[in-house]
């Protein structure tokens, strides 16, 4: 089933059932207000969920309504943990190559991961604001899961098992930020600011044959300005599957009900054509635009984004459809600054 939350005045939103098309939605009211009363009470309130859902796909529901993504905000407007991970090594290989550094051998073995604030997520449409383009700003195109309970020290078998829902995420990043902040060995802050979703988060079974072992293997489409930057596979590079990820959190802590756990960066490998090395399949964060022109060129030709620049996250499934709806939005200058 395909599940969203429309703006209503409140914090948390109110929960709605969308079609497998997108086209119409229907208030979960009887069932659920919120996602996370779902995530909390999974076993009894999917399987009523799941009823509606398929009553809205037959055009059997009574009080559809045309489904909206302007509507919408994340699927879960806040969470009680948001830990983005970096799972396609490519990535870290490209920026580290970039500034002739090494990667480490244990980024090979155990991900890199990175706590992000998850009190004010962004609706996947209309403007994000930023206090200035001086401070590098950045889109990553990524793939994110909620989770039900996992416990402490569970495997990666074990943590599959907690995924409830997958959705696409746009990472924002403050690339300028971001040097003086690793500089002090105490991760990411300031330079990750609030964190967007697709308009709607879908369950495993919705995905099919394209999730396989903890893995989407569907194309993330990124669309800089109206112009395609990045076609970029999710699941054939994906280092560490979300199994993995969900399992590295859990190696000291419990992981509950409504976490929400990121891939990073989508990446891909170059191919060799003419002795040269070509990223075919474009990119998914601008930072690694620029680390392939630093390793060509010597130097960065691609800018960061400008006020007025619009971003386009999606995925399409093997029939053509959208499968999470779009992140649409447009970087512009924070009122007042």
């Amino acid at each position: 089933m395909k599940l969203a939350t429309y703006k209503d005045g409140s914090r948390d939103g109110q929960l709605v059932v969308v079609s497998r098309d997108l086209g119409t939605a229907h208030y979960a009211t009887g069932i659920a207000a919120k996602l996370q009363q779902v995530l909390d009470d999974w076993g009894f309130l999917s399987p009523q969920l799941q009823d509606l859902y398929e009553s809205l796909n037959q055009g059997k529901a009574r009080n559809a309504f045309p489904f909206d993504p302007k509507q919408c905000m994340a699927p879960l407007p806040r969470a009680y943990q948001w830990a983005d991970g970096s799972a396609y090594i490519n990535h870290v290989e490209l920026v580290r190559l970039a500034r002739n550094s090494q990667v480490p051998a244990n980024y090979y073995t155990e991900p890199l991961m990175y706590q992000g604030g998850s009190d004010d997520f962004i609706g996947p449409t209309g403007e994000v604001p930023f206090v200035t383009e001086d401070w590098g700003i950045d889109f990553e195109a990524e793939v994110a899961v909620v989770t039900g309970d996992v416990p402490m020290t569970a495997t990666p078998e074990q943590a599959l098992d907690g995924i409830r829902l997958v959705m696409l995420a746009n990472d924002w990043s403050l690339r300028n930020l971001i040097p003086d902040e690793l500089a002090k060995s105490f991760g990411f802050f300031q330079s990750k600011p609030a964190t967007a979703f697709s308009p709607v988060a879908v369950t495993l079974d919705e995905l099919g044959d394209a999730w396989q072992g903890g893995k989407l293997h569907l194309t993330v489409q990124s669309q800089w300005n109206g112009r395609t930057v990045g076609m970029c596979d999710a699941g054939q590079e994906m280092t560490f599957h979300f199994g993995q990820l969900i399992a590295h959190v859990c190696k000291t802590r419990n992981v509950r009900a409504g976490s929400i756990i990121g891939s990073g960066t989508i990446s891909n490998r170059a191919i060799e054509k003419d002795g040269k090395k070509e990223w075919t399949k474009g990119y998914s964060c601008i930072a690694e635009k620029r680390a392939i022109e630093t390793i060509q060129d010597g130097k960065p030709g691609t800018a960061f984004m400008k006020f007025g620049d619009t971003i386009k996250i999606e995925m399409k499934g093997k029939d053509g459809q959208s499968m999470f709806g779009a992140i649409e939005q447009s970087v512009v200058k924070l009122p007042g600054r």
